[in-house]
């Protein structure tokens, strides 16, 4: 590759989404120890890949190739169809935000300067950059009334991750490259710093390339995974969900874990196919009439359903019978999870409240129950329906 032949970088629109491709990419040292090995990768426009796996591997190597901190030895690096390779490296990076595990921030500017820089770099406006900065910042979760003018050594540690993100995003890149950016915290502030992130990305939608070596964290961020081996080969580049669900091969299947069955039930939805629909009952019909539609089906409890099908809570058969309506003796049913929520959520939420069952609703609308047995085989089908998906899927 010529180093003194540059041409500009891809002229897409600011804030866009663009698709990154790896062609035939290896890096190879001067002592000629291969870090990563003729890789080819297609990351999607606004998809969140993870790139996983040991020490070593060429996970970092990968993700610093592509805004050249890194130069490749061999192939091509596509950004929304252009090599960027030849592009001046320097423009190039003014274009992709990088978000590090120590974050980077400058200790001797304020957080409003240092979330500032690249737009400086580009020749904004104070006005625009003050603005851009402070919307960033409430973004973020930091209010820059109050955390605008601090410098980097008056936050705390998942603060100063948040003002990092922030300066990653502050002239809008398509591409937001993130190395390890939450492992320096502790675990409760990285569980909060995952979640506020993937609401941020719900937002933004930027294509963005994250390094860990965590599969935990891989599998709840990751929309596919790419799990890497020493020499930086992939081994497989997946879903979370087909990755727990069909390892590709024995490598894979150690590092994802002997657990990955549980690991799976975080990214498996719950299908309304899945539910299992008990008696049920209305909060204005008479006891007697319950207890007759209990023992015709042979069910212990039903659940109670206002007028609109609405959930109001459940009637078990002791209960049931004699005068007065189902709402009065009807009980509060605590164990119930959203249709959004995860196989996991609602096995959490079984085990919480000791319960046989978790209803399932769509707003206060009652659609079913899962019970153990309805989740195993939830989880099963969703195993078996799996297709594996290997290395250079692009």
């Amino acid at each position: 590759m010529d180093a003194t032949a540059h041409t500009p970088p891809p002229a897409t629109a600011s804030g866009d989404a663009v698709e990154i491709r790896l062609e035939g990419v290896s890096k190879v040292y001067a002592d000629g120890t291969v870090g990563v090995a003729e890789l080819d990768l297609t990351f999607a426009a606004g998809e969140l890949t993870v790139l996983v796996g040991p020490s070593g591997c060429g996970k970092t190597t990968t993700m610093k190739m592509i805004n050249r901190i890194i130069e490749p030895t061999t192939g091509r690096i596509l950004l929304a169809g252009e090599d960027v390779t030849r592009a001046d490296p320097d423009q190039l990076r003014r274009r992709i935000g990088y978000v590090i595990q120590s974050v980077g921030l400058f200790p001797h500017q304020t957080v409003r300067a240092n979330v500032g820089t690249v737009p400086r770099l580009l020749g904004w406006d104070k006005q625009r950059i003050r603005a851009r900065v402070d919307e960033l910042l409430e973004t973020v979760g930091l209010d820059p009334a109050v955390h605008g003018d601090r410098y980097p050594a008056s936050l705390s540690g998942g603060q100063r991750q948040r003002a990092g993100v922030a300066r990653a995003l502050a002239a809008d890149p398509p591409v937001l490259l993130m190395d390890e950016p939450f492992s320096a915290v502790d675990p409760v502030v990285r569980e909060r710093l995952q979640a506020e992130f993937l609401r941020l990305q719900d937002r933004v939608r930027k294509t963005i390339v994250f390094v860990t070596h965590d599969i935990e964290e891989a599998v709840r961020i990751g929309d596919r995974i790419a799990v890497m081996s020493e020499g930086g080969r992939v081994e497989q580049f997946a879903t979370p969900a087909t990755l727990l669900g069909r390892p590709a091969n024995e490598f894979v299947a150690d590092f994802v874990g002997a657990d990955r069955g549980l690991k799976r039930l975080a990214v498996t939805g719950i299908d309304t196919a899945d539910l299992e629909r008990p008696p049920v009952v209305h909060r204005a019909d008479g006891l007697a009439d319950a207890r007759s539609v209990l023992e015709a089906t042979g069910a212990r409890w039903a659940v109670v359903l206002d007028d609109a099908g609405n959930l109001h809570g459940w009637l078990s058969l002791d209960r049931a019978g004699g005068s007065g309506t189902v709402g009065s003796a009807a009980r509060r049913m605590d164990a119930w999870v959203p249709r959004e929520a995860s196989l996991k959520t609602a096995f959490a939420t079984m085990l919480q409240h000791e319960a046989g069952w978790v209803a399932v609703l769509d707003g206060d609308h009652f659609l079913g129950v899962l019970t153990p047995e309805s989740l195993h085989s939830a989880l099963r089908r969703s195993v078996e329906g799996a297709v594996p998906e290997t290395a250079g899927a692009v």
